[in-house]
């Protein structure tokens, strides 16, 4: 006869030891778990169940990225993309076979010629990689075996808006979380007392075409993952200083009670947004004591100064916005994002771009080799680039002294530096035409998850619910480049 099972041998049960023994374990794990991960516990749509917890999926090759983005789109065939092709067939009608019915902008489409327009600019050979690269940008040809020169990069946004919404969120829509976001969403913050996504903006004296704050909005990410514009001058971000009569103390004692009271309407209503505004005036209150700090650049030692240029020390400028996104990086801020507005040529183009050209050369070099000298170009990745690519044939009348060239999303070029990518090489190659991609070509999509892989975060993991549907940076698409990768 089988023996009948006592309560403590029941296998669904527990004796009272064995109960209290795995209770202080389960206990100790959760106790450690909410000490390294402090949102382990936090409800809501943000749950464990949804939201990363801050951690890379991973080892990382980089822990942060300076994206210096050029709005308007400079011109592929006058910086990095080498073409003889042009200058030996200039004037002549661009081959229909090789335009093979391109998309055109309402600013060429009545044109019934495109005739080829080769360089005004000279290209040289550099560094032991043998990179191709013009006489517009003599420092950054200087820091040719530091850098990944991508120039296979294509999209579908034919105009700025709809293009420059693509490269920075992911989507030509607008209302999507932005990259920086993203980051800040996956991975977190370094530095407590600093936002983990910052923007910084500069204007070159080229046409100039808009940015809006949906570039760097947290679209439907927590708020607090949104990108902190900071200004040039004494108030670097704006309504942080408090007014005149508020002492320090008095601020703490107004945060608290708000705090307070909105923690009261958190727990009648379970918005999860007001715990993020909690933590927005408590990071704000932080704030005021490290920006200052972070953002005063005239501590810089001269060799520092000499090499970013003397424009590094007129507030608002490319070499300024340069030089600070080193100095937030080394605080721990997760994505510096810069825009240099300016270079949309449409006309004029050897003139304006050579001027565009001069405002970032210099500094952009300095900023990789500041990084390589500080040890921290290993983990930080630099990016340089813009929306798309310009035409190979002019736009309006020929003239090989005073030309323009229109917007090119089939083919262009970018360049990239540091964090887990490899330095001293080139990759994709378009057509003796500069016009089509004939090897290894790069989408955004493809360019998201790449960057996303260096920080070490798998891009189709990481994911957000909204509206019943998981949404991500790469949206349904997107392969990691692995050759440029170290």
């Amino acid at each position: 006869m089988e023996k009948k099972k006592t309560e403590d041998e029941s296998p669904l049960k527990a004796n009272r030891r064995h109960f209290f023994s795995q209770l202080s374990v389960g206990i100790g794990s959760l106790a450690l778990g909410s000490l390294l991960i402090p949102d382990l516990f936090k409800g809501g749509q943000g749950s464990i169940a949804s939201q990363p917890i801050g951690i890379p999926h991973f080892a990382p090759k980089a822990k942060r990225v300076i994206y210096l983005f050029q709005s308007g789109a400079p011109s592929q065939l006058e910086s990095f993309d080498y073409k003889p092709t042009l200058k030996k067939r200039m004037g002549e009608d661009l081959p229909e076979s090789i335009r093979n019915g391109q998309r055109l902008t309402g600013m060429t489409s009545g044109q019934d010629k495109f005739p080829l327009m080769p360089s005004f600019a000279g290209f040289k050979q550099y560094g032991d990689s043998g990179a191709w690269i013009s006489d517009f940008f003599p420092y950054t040809a200087k820091i040719a075996d530091d850098i990944c020169i991508v120039k296979s990069m294509h999209t579908e946004a034919i105009n700025h808006d709809p293009a420059i919404t693509f490269f920075q969120t992911g989507t030509q829509q607008s209302g999507r979380p932005s990259m920086g976001s993203w980051m800040s969403y996956g991975l977190g913050n370094e530095n407590k007392n600093l936002p983990s996504f910052v923007v910084l903006t500069s204007r070159g004296k080229g046409n100039s075409q808009g940015l809006y704050s949906k570039l760097w909005s947290s679209g439907f990410l927590d708020s607090k993952h949104q990108g902190v514009l900071m200004q040039s001058g004494k108030d670097a971000v704006l309504y942080l200083a408090d007014p005149d009569g508020i002492s320090r103390s008095d601020k703490r004692h107004l945060l608290d009670h708000v705090s307070s009271l909105n923690k009261i309407h958190h727990v009648e209503t379970g918005d999860d947004e007001i715990e993020s505004r909690i933590a927005q005036y408590e990071m704000a209150f932080r704030m005021q004591m490290s920006v200052p700090d972070v953002m005063d650049i005239k501590k810089e030692p001269k060799h520092i100064i000499d090499l970013y240029g003397e424009s590094s020390q007129v507030p608002g400028t490319y070499a300024a916005n340069c030089l600070q996104a080193r100095r937030l990086a080394e605080n721990g801020v997760r994505f510096i994002q810069l825009y240099h507005q300016g270079w949309d040529q449409h006309g004029n183009l050897p003139n304006e771009m050579a001027s565009q050209a001069k405002d970032v050369d210099q500094a952009s070099a300095a900023l990789v080799l500041d990084l390589k000298q500080r040890g921290m170009l290993e983990d930080t990745l630099v990016i340089w680039g813009g929306e798309f690519g310009r035409t190979n044939y002019c736009q309006g009348n020929f003239d090989p002294n005073n030309y323009g060239r229109d917007h090119h999303p089939r083919a262009f070029s970018i360049w990239m530096a540091g964090g887990g990518i490899k330095p001293g090489i080139t990759h994709g190659e378009t057509d003796e035409f500069g016009y089509n991609i004939i090897k290894d070509p790069v989408h955004v999509n493809d360019f998201h998850a790449t960057i996303m892989q260096a920080m070490g975060l798998n891009h189709e993991q990481l994911t957000f619910k909204y509206q019943g549907r998981r949404f991500r940076l790469t949206d349904v698409a997107g392969n990691v480049v692995k050759d440029i990768l170290t």
